[in-house]
C-alpha cells in the first residue's frame, strides 16, 4: 500500500472515521473527571453547553450509567443511535450502492 492509496481511502471515508473516532474517545473518557475541553462555551466560562451535555451523556451511556446519561442530556442516547445509523450508512450501505447515498 502506498501513500496515495491511504490518502484516497481516508478521503473517501473521512466522515465515518471522524464519527467512529469520536465515539471511541467518548467511550474511553471518564464523564466524572474534569478534563480539557475544546468547547468554546466552556472555555469562555459558561457553565452550560448543550454540546458538552451530549458528550457527557454519551460517555455516561458507554459506562453503563443510563440514568446519569439521560440527566446529562435527554437526547444523548438518541444521538448515539443517529451516529451509529450514520456510520452504517457510510460503511455498509455505501458498499452496497455507493452512488445512492
Amino acid at each position: 500500500m502506498n501513500i496515495k492509496t491511504i490518502y484516497i481511502f481516508i478521503r473517501a471515508n473521512l466522515e465515518a472515521i471522524i464519527w467512529i473516532t469520536a465515539l471511541v474517545l467518548l467511550s474511553f473518557s471518564s464523564p466524572h473527571e474534569e478534563h480539557y475541553s475544546l468547547c468554546v462555551f466552556h472555555n469562555l466560562g459558561f457553565s452550560y453547553c448543550p454540546g458538552c451535555g451530549i458528550g457527557h451523556s454519551i460517555s455516561y451511556f458507554f459506562h453503563g450509567e443510563i440514568t446519569a446519561s439521560f440527566l446529562a442530556h435527554p437526547l444523548g442516547i438518541v444521538a448515539i443511535g443517529i451516529i451509529f445509523f450514520r456510520i452504517i450508512q457510510l460503511t455498509i450501505f455505501k458498499k452496497i450502492n455507493p452512488y445512492k447515498i
